[in-house]
């Protein structure tokens, strides 16, 4: 993946499976956010290709992405502060022409939002903000659901509310790719993971056990040791040789 003639993504492959909830970890600046603008549309890759249900999607236009089963809440939730809660959420659906029934639906996920309908959706807080954005994502009943950062700004309460909402979507049999800086949090929900650095994926494998790596938990869950150098962390030059990223809702 290039942009304005850098390369930001390099070799990356990746896998999300139908039900379950992969993360991917990384500090800022690796591409993290890139990797899911360019999944949903946003961005389109200069080499490999994107795969949905056999499908390549990485020449589509985002609208035609969302029609597909493909949504993103982006960072920063980025909802329209000036409309109502109710409008954000018939935005959501209207790609897919659903709207009054899905909205019961993510109603009754989030209770708060619909108290709130008519409310300024800039006048939400921080917390019933970001339901609104992974609300109105889901009103395309998507069977993949972009995260970037869902936790971002919120108090811990909040924060551990968010992710049990994820993990009852995730039920419901949505696929979940979630970039977040809340590693801990995001790999305790996680079946699998995925560390990129330096534009690279470094390492993946099954979320518990990289929740017990020595080197992710040094680097990303807080854990490093006074002594540890710049050789203990994780090394972009391990990351694995691919050419093609997929997303699949088997």
């Amino acid at each position: 993946m290039k942009l304005g003639g850098l390369s930001i993504l390099r070799d990356i492959s990746l896998r999300v499976d139908k039900g379950e909830i992969v993360c991917v970890l990384g500090a800022n600046g690796v591409g993290k956010t890139t990797l899911m603008r360019t999944l949903s549309g946003i961005y389109h890759p200069a080499k490999g290709s994107i795969i949905l249900d056999g499908q390549p999607i990485h020449r589509l236009p985002a609208h035609a992405i969302v029609r597909l089963g493909l949504a993103q809440a982006p960072e920063g939730r980025q909802i329209f502060p000036t409309m109502t809660v109710e409008e954000n959420l018939i935005l959501g659906g209207i790609q897919q022409g659903k709207h009054s029934r899905e909205r019961e639906r993510v109603l009754s996920l989030f209770p708060l939002l619909k108290e709130r309908l008519k409310q300024k959706a800039g006048s939400l807080s921080g917390g019933e903000q970001q339901m609104l954005c992974i609300g109105r994502a889901l009103m395309g009943r998507p069977r993949i659901l972009l995260l970037d950062e869902p936790s971002l700004g919120l108090a811990p309460r909040l924060v551990q509310q968010i992710f049990e909402l994820l993990q009852h979507i995730r039920r419901q049999g949505i696929a979940i790719l979630l970039v977040e800086q809340n590693a801990r949090a995001a790999l305790k929900i996680s079946h699998r993971a995925y560390v990129v650095e330096g534009g690279r994926i470094s390492l993946s494998g099954a979320a518990a056990d990289l929740a017990g790596d020595e080197r992710v938990r040094r680097a990303y869950l807080g854990e490093r040791r006074a002594e540890t150098s710049r050789g203990d962390m994780l090394s972009p030059t391990a990351a694995s040789s691919y050419r093609r990223s997929s997303v699949s809702s088997r």
